[in-house]
């Protein structure tokens, strides 16, 4: 029998695992290091052939913590349109970065969401890597649109735009993102701003028409360097008509002469208030100084908003650079551009009234930022159960560990370390190229699984672990991807006894504290796994439309059919719930509930997961 079953575990190494183990190794023992085994995966026959052992070491410290390396990181600089290794202008001084933020008339939308996420992330990660980071984020407060909103609803422009920007941080809170440095708004850099213009005007690249600046485009050879567009294809302008009174159909306003309603200040040219653009360069010489590292914003301002940034800043000052130009994608709504128009504009308060707003942030993340997105229910819901399961798989971990906080001391066992490892290697491996969050987050996936058979899986029985002997010799000794064990090493399930495994809390520890860190990096790190978790099953169910006592209501009356044996009636209940989203859990305690993918969106979410 036992000749059988280790046929059978060869025919498994050389056929169907092979599939399963697509994940390349990545790194393997240095040069003379020898690889001490755990006696349980140490067959005879290994041990007379070191050379064919392919593992990777366990390197980490006692404590679980891997250890950390310096690593390059790397941005995509829309300038060069090539990624770029990251190298500050001061190095080991702060890092300067600005991003263009909201015109403040109307509540935001998910794509204000998609932006400040992705360059949250990228400020945490400058901080992660030991970088000092003076992170600057404007109000344009004082605008066209802001303007027309105001008369429509008879309100000052100034209350307006401070009622939708304290809206805005309100958003930004719920979604974890961190306060900039800096939060500065045109209407209290007004000196700077009429300051910029006339270094602009002195140096020959603007004029002044009827108390209105504009920029010559035709006096900076420059113009169209970030876009790559030739003057002769760039538009008369934004947010702006076609003023015949300009030099060129392509120059763009930096003082707009004062109209009747409309805001204004008094300055050399007559009132009037500032055009869109000089903001921003005003703005970001006042606190970064005329050369910095980083300049975000969505892929739409590339042009013209950015492209008459540098215009404008170069021309003020000829020694005004920046080092990276960072943009995020697009967000569609089912296929389709979010647009006012087509009625599929949605606001980040309308999502999080039916959604845990961090279920927002962990669905755009899941989209490298440079990617457009599409924004669907399904995959929203998609986003909301995995966190769900994150969040309790950690919060499972955290009440183990906590009954029993005493250490019997020594190193962990090898499966751990080399699960931390692999997680700390993967995390900063693909977030230092280039913020691939979408990787990050995958990279949590099989720590997570070892927590849970830590958790709940009983000591796999001796005649499992044999079997598992004959497939990793049959694997090592196959010629076959013995390169390929890094998912064996980090499942847990091969090697690991589950709720025996020796140090089995200390692991569990160490685990919890490796995906902690990543969390936190990614700004999906709750104040509390309990109030998390509460807040996502009271989501699902005004989701579903129901309250909890009425499922608990279905739970009873499911467990009252099973007791009288109406076995299609208890399936009718579970299926009933499964549909509205709502999981029930059968265990020796009686059963429970949680938060689900319903029903009808499961092939979704399993193409979602592939």
């Amino acid at each position: 029998m036992m000749a059988a079953a280790a046929a059978a575990a060869r025919r498994a190494a050389t056929g169907l695992f092979p599939l399963l183990l697509s994940s390349q190794s990545r790194a393997f023992p240095r040069h003379g290091e020898s690889l001490a085994l755990p006696a349980l995966v140490r067959p005879r026959r290994l041990l007379s052939h070191p050379a064919k052992l392919f593992f990777c070491s366990a390197a980490a410290s006692s404590n679980g913590a891997a250890p950390e390396k310096a690593r390059d990181m790397h941005l995509y600089n829309t300038r060069s349109r090539r990624r770029e290794p990251f190298r500050p202008r001061a190095p080991g001084g702060e890092v300067g970065m600005y991003v263009c933020g909201v015109t403040p008339y109307d509540d935001s939308h998910i794509g204000h969401a998609r932006a400040y996420v992705a360059f949250d992330v990228l400020f945490r990660y400058l901080r992660y890597l030991d970088y000092e980071v003076r992170y600057v984020r404007n109000f344009t407060d004082i605008d066209d649109k802001i303007i027309a909103r105001a008369n429509q609803l008879g309100e000052d422009p100034f209350s307006l735009s401070k009622r939708y920007s304290d809206d805005f941080l309100s958003d930004m809170a719920h979604l974890q993102c961190l306060p900039p440095s800096v939060e500065p708004r045109v209407s209290d850099h007004i000196d700077q701003i009429v300051t910029m213009i006339k270094q602009i005007i002195d140096n020959g690249c603007a004029y002044v028409v009827s108390g209105d600046v504009y920029f010559s485009v035709d006096n900076f050879p420059e113009y169209g360097k970030l876009s790559g567009r030739k003057l002769d294809d760039n538009r008369a302008g934004e947010r702006v008509a076609v003023d015949e009174r300009k030099k060129n159909p392509a120059d763009f306003a930096l003082w707009k002469a004062a109209k009747d309603g409309e805001p204004w200040w008094d300055i050399p040219w007559g009132p009037g208030r500032p055009g869109w653009h000089i903001e921003c360069s005003a703005m970001s010489a006042q606190y970064l100084g005329n050369s910095f590292d980083i300049h975000g914003g969505g892929e739409d301002l590339i042009f013209p908003h950015h492209e008459n940034e540098i215009a404008q800043s170069c021309a003020a000052c000829c020694d005004s650079s920046i080092n990276y130009w960072v943009h995020n994608g697009f967000v569609n709504v089912n296929g389709q551009k979010m647009s006012k128009s087509l009625g599929n504009f949605i606001t980040i308060r309308k999502v999080i009234e039916l959604y845990h707003p961090l279920a927002l942030r962990m669905f755009l993340l899941g989209t490298h930022y440079r990617s457009p997105i599409n924004y669907t229910v399904e995959q929203l819901n998609v986003a909301s159960d995995r966190l769900y399961y994150t969040y309790q798989t950690l919060r499972d971990c955290e009440e183990s560990t906590q009954q029993d906080q005493s250490s019997s001391g020594g190193s962990l066992p090898f499966t751990t370390t080399h699960c931390i490892e692999k997680l700390h290697e993967d995390f900063e491996t693909s977030m230092s190229d280039d913020l691939h969050t979408s990787v990050a987050l995958a990279a949590i996936s099989e720590p997570l699984k070892v927590m849970n058979d830590l958790l709940h899986t009983r000591k796999v029985k001796p005649v499992i672990i044999n079997l598992w002997r004959y497939i990793l010799d049959s694997l090592l000794y196959s010629g076959r991807s013995t390169s390929r064990l890094d998912y064996f090493l980090c499942s847990g399930v091969v090697f690991g006894q589950g709720k025996k495994q020796e140090k089995r809390l200390e692991s569990l520890a160490a685990l919890e504290e490796k995906v902690r860190m990543v969390l936190s990096v990614l700004g999906l790190m709750p104040s509390s796994y309990h109030e998390a978790l509460q807040q996502l099953r009271e989501k699902a169910l005004r989701r579903a439309g129901v309250t909890e006592e009425q499922v608990v209501q279905k739970i009873e009356e499911r467990t009252a059919a099973r007791k009288a044996k109406q076995f299609g009636r208890s399936d009718e209940i579970r299926d009933e719930l499964a549909a509205l989203g709502v999981a029930l859990m059968d265990g020796p305690d009686g059963t429970a509930w949680r938060p689900s993918v319903p029903a009808s969106e499961q092939p979704v979410a399993a193409k979602s997961s592939t």
